[in-house]
């Protein structure tokens, strides 16, 4: 059994959504996790998650792609949003920092700030966008004192950039990203990690893995990704699945 981690299921590719569930339950992946991007989509994945309560989770936040002038007053509405949850929305996110989007930085540190905060209040772990900020948004992070946790999505880099992330209690999310020969230090960095620090995500429909380049990604990818980690890493993919599948529930806090 295998935990999509981060799979954006309320996006149009999915519909209808039964069908596409069928599909990633027949590749074996009995979970997925819905993060939050907008204000807008939390209704959608509130009623997902509540139309697939065995199989769906979700999460509320405010991607910084998305973020304008008026995302602080959506804050108040984070807030309530997370007070009224269901019990399968489970995190908040995904929120961050992205150093190429043209959104003032000024904005994106506030409403980042301010969801730490609120996942502080809500008791609720982080799921992080990061793109070439990671030294900011651990300051940030750690500043805050944030103590519930979370997920760094879309893992692409050095161990020593993610090591302090996971110092704090973060997992790592990996991703199609290690199915491309070409990205060799991702590829190294994954076989040292702790094991005890990773989980599985694909981004779908976004990071389509190697060989499906143009194509909507989709949950159903995810055992392919498995399969490329248990490779770099040496390790049996049926006990490395397992101990992904204990790591992604411990990280929202499901029993398993």
């Amino acid at each position: 059994m295998l935990f999509d981690t981060h799979c954006h299921f309320d996006f149009a590719p999915f519909v209808p959504i039964e069908t596409s569930l069928v599909k990633a339950q027949a590749a074996g992946v009995s979970k997925i996790l819905i993060p939050g991007t907008k204000a807008k989509g939390w209704v959608t994945i509130s009623q997902l998650t509540q139309l697939y309560p065995q199989h769906l989770w979700g999460a509320y936040g405010l991607h910084p792609y998305f973020l304008h002038e008026k995302s602080a007053s959506v804050l108040v509405a984070l807030d309530k949003a997370l007070a009224e949850r269901n019990s399968n929305i489970i995190a908040v996110g995904e929120c961050g920092l992205d150093g190429v989007v043209d959104v003032p930085a000024q904005l994106q540190e506030a409403i980042f700030v301010a969801q730490i905060d609120l996942a502080q209040q809500h008791h609720l772990p982080l799921i992080l966008h990061c793109r070439k900020q990671h030294q900011r948004l651990f300051k940030l992070l750690k500043s805050s004192r944030f103590e519930f946790g979370g997920v760094l999505h879309g893992f692409s880099g050095s161990v020593e950039q993610v090591k302090p992330f996971i110092d704090l209690g973060f997992k790592v999310g990996i991703g199609g990203v290690i199915t491309y020969p070409r990205a060799n230090k991702t590829r190294q960095s994954v076989a040292r990690l702790p094991v005890n620090s990773l989980v599985l995500e694909t981004d779908a429909p976004d990071m389509p893995l190697c060989g499906y380049q143009g194509e909507p990604n989709h949950p159903a990818h995810l055992p392919q990704v498995l399969t490329c980690l248990a490779e770099l890493r040496q390790e049996n993919p049926l006990e490395l699945a397992q101990r992904l599948w204990r790591n992604s529930h411990e990280v929202f806090h499901l029993n398993g």
